[in-house]
């Protein structure tokens, strides 16, 4: 950097002494943090005399007149200032000017998943943040639910696990749905008997962002963190009025009706979002069987804020969602039934949850924390000759203390987490009822060791009942290596209780699946450690922005529970002697040209089963999958995308192999100040699994379902309005 300062110099003075002209040589920063501003712009006043700053912040002006000059530079999210400065300058350094974020349109955005008060920049722990504005284009692209702002993540998939009722689970890293814990506001509300329709009851339209952990993370949170947990952050009240409403429809037979609204008013306030969507029944394959089943679903979460002191806040809020679902045979759905068209899949659920969440701050350095969730939930399945009916109550409590200082911050705490399930005698067979607490001890620290280097480590205690122990550390580290190139490494362990709740007995609606038995079961443990490499660069005279993150991924899971066929047609949950091994790596490149975005993602996952001598490869992972995406945007105006996702081959459960596949889709809206309006066209290509696969056996009365591996509802445009109010 010095040898460019004085090759800078030099050249300024060359040219000075050549053409008798004024040249300015400034490094623009960031007033608070000091860092280099790249491609920030600085303009001579009332001319097009202007440039902007490179990878390290600096920028040259020439051709400036003696004299009294004002310079305007400008920064996205930062204030605008005019600097005045007076030809020829007293001396032939270099200026260095400093400038302060506009608090209004940056806020330094907070890491809520790991409780302390760290910036996103400065945690050491490997997280991935989808922001408002990311949420806003996922939005409309599906306004229903969030399987699509999560599949399209890299090292994220989402695995249908019914074919006709639509019931997903997501997968991190090559791991099952039910190692990944999925959070609201910090709370598990998706968790057991809730977990297998959590996705498709989501919508994404009240979030604020969401935070992604990838490797083991049951340190944070306790069980059911191994592959990595995703917190949904909702929106909080601002004291400028947000209140929409988006209105959106799809050739797939689907209505989406959304609204939010919030608003701080002095001590008090409030969001409200409410959403009605509907489908239905729709087959475009002309098989007989809803690709989407037919379903009303209702949605309200009410939130109330209280600010009662400068220190003190106070918010309680509820989730209440009421769905009923019916995929099937299509004219059965359509109620044109009869005995050659009977088959159908009825799901009738509702959840109601509650949070409630109390901030104390001290002082500048010590805060406290209380949070407490109920969440109920009701599921009630029914399939041709067998139902199901199950109620379950839980709930999670904690309370921390965040200590912190310029260099150094704690956070301890413990937590109560009670989950009880209830199951309706229907039959003879034996109930699935179960009723488990998990009590847990944490503590946590963030230590900036030096300027290059931070450090996060973290120890858990559980004591889950009926299966005693579980002690969790876990240890992640920042690097920066230069201004440029950055580094993070980490690992921890985890566990999962034993639960009947999985893809694999969703897949079969529940039916025959023996309760997990508490003598026999064991406690589902692992490790994992992940690395990973940023490096940021500008190219061709800082007009195109280059970022590329690369990670590394291990986790070892211990005894991993299946379920496996008895000699009585039953079913029941083993802990098998062996092993799970998934390892692989992600690649994320991002380049920024002007209003282009380009976005490229890569995911290897080499996921394998290792038992009594054998190994096998597990079955739904594909090796290779492929995210893109090339984005036009102009601010405030239009946003036009394209996208391009490839799926590798997979093994299925019936031993064979299913087809790669290749998803293409094209999004554009227009913006304007008070509304905006947009036009989706979702896989055009149309690739679905009823075009080059079967997704069931036997008769039309008496299905056996395949794994589903590819979409089944084709191309699918959705268009829609969103009024600002």
């Amino acid at each position: 950097m010095k040898m460019k300062f004085i090759l800078m110099l030099f050249l300024a003075v060359g040219f000075s002494n050549i053409f008798a002209q004024n040249i300015l040589i400034v490094k623009l920063i960031d007033y608070e943090t000091k860092e280099p501003l790249i491609g920030a712009s600085i303009v001579l006043q009332n001319t097009t005399n202007g440039t902007s700053s490179d990878i390290e912040g600096w920028a040259i002006l020439s051709n400036i007149p003696d004299g009294k000059q004002k310079f305007e530079i400008t920064y996205i999210g930062y204030e605008k200032i005019i600097k005045e400065l007076v030809f020829p300058l007293a001396s032939d350094g270099p200026i260095v000017i400093g400038i302060e974020p506009d608090e209004e349109i940056l806020q330094e955005v907070v890491v809520s998943s790991t409780r302390g008060t760290r910036t996103f920049k400065d945690i050491p722990t490997r997280i991935e943040f989808i922001n408002a504005e990311e949420l806003g284009e996922k939005g409309v692209m599906k306004p229903g639910d969030i399987r699509m702002l999560l599949n399209e993540s890299t090292g994220i998939m989402t695995q249908q696990t019914s074919a006709i009722s639509g019931n997903s689970s997501i997968r991190i890293q090559g791991l099952d749905g039910r190692y990944t814990q999925i959070l609201k506001d910090g709370f598990p509300v998706f968790s057991g008997a809730a977990s297998g329709l959590g996705l498709l009851q989501t919508p994404p339209l009240d979030l604020e962002q969401v935070e992604i952990i990838k490797g083991s993370s049951s340190t944070l949170y306790g069980g059911g963190a191994i592959a990595g947990l995703v917190n949904l952050i909702s929106k909080t009240p601002e004291t400028e009025r947000d209140f929409s409403i988006h209105l959106n429809g799809t050739t797939g037979k689907g209505l989406d009706v959304n609204s939010f609204f919030g608003q701080k008013f002095n001590k008090a306030g409030t969001t409200i979002f409410a959403s009605y969507n509907r489908n239905w029944a729709y087959d475009p394959s002309d098989v007989g069987l809803t690709a989407i089943p037919k379903f009303d679903r209702f949605v309200l979460n009410p939130k109330l804020f209280l600010y009662l002191s400068e220190n003190t806040n106070f918010n309680f809020g509820m989730n209440s969602m009421l769905e009923n679902r019916l995929g099937g045979d299509m004219k059965y759905v359509e109620d044109k039934g009869d005995e050659g068209h009977s088959y159908f899949e009825r799901n009738k659920t509702q959840r109601h949850s509650s949070q409630l969440t109390f901030e104390h701050r001290f002082d500048k350095q010590n805060r406290l924390d209380v949070k407490n969730s109920i969440t109920y939930f009701s599921r009630k399945i029914e399939i041709p000759y067998f139902k199901f009916d199950g109620e379950q109550l839980s709930s999670f409590s904690e309370i921390s203390y965040i200590h912190t200082k310029e260099k150094m911050e704690w956070v301890a705490g413990a937590n109560v987490w009670t989950d009880k399930f209830t199951e309706k005698r229907l039959t003879d067979f034996p109930l699935r009822d179960y009723n488990m607490s998990t009590l847990g001890l944490f503590v946590q620290n963030n230590t900036k060791i030096t300027d290059w280097m931070n450090l996060e480590s973290g120890l858990r205690t559980d004591y889950i009942t009926d299966y005693g122990f579980a002690i969790l550390p876990r240890l992640s580290s920042r690097f920066k290596i230069t201004e440029n190139f950055s580094s993070r490494i980490g690992g921890g362990f985890g566990y999962k209780a034993p639960s009947i709740f999985s893809e694999d007995s969703e897949r079969i609606q529940f039916q025959n699946v023996l309760p997990i038995d508490d003598d026999k079961n064991k406690l589902e443990k692992s490790y994992g450690a992940n690395v990973d490499f940023t490096y940021k660069t500008s190219l061709f005279n800082d007009q195109v922005f280059l970022s590329i993150n690369q990670l590394f991924f291990y986790t070892y899971l211990r005894n991993p529970l299946e379920l496996q066929a008895t000699d009585d047609n039953r079913w029941q949950f083993n802990n098998i002697d062996g092993h799970v091994d998934s390892k692989g790596a992600e690649t994320n490149m991002k380049i920024n040209y002007k209003d282009f975005g380009l976005f490229f993602g890569y995911t290897y996952t080499d996921a394998k089963v290792k038992e009594d001598g054998r190994s096998y490869r597990k079955v739904l992972t594909p090796k290779h999958k492929i995210n893109s995406v090339l984005m036009y945007e102009v601010e405030d105006k239009w946003k036009i995308g394209l996208e391009a996702y490839y799926t590798g081959k997979q093994k299925l459960n019936d031993g064979k192999t299913g087809q790669d596949y290749l998803i293409c889709g094209l999004m554009m809206q227009r913006i304007w100040e008070k509304f905006s309006i947009y036009a989706n066209f979702e896989n055009f290509t149309d690739r679905r699994q009823t075009r080059f696969d079967t997704i069931y056996t036997g008769s039309m009365t008496k299905p056996e379902f395949r794994d589903i591996y590819a979409p089944l509802d084709g191309f699918v445009m959705n268009a829609g309005i969103i009024i600002k109010l």
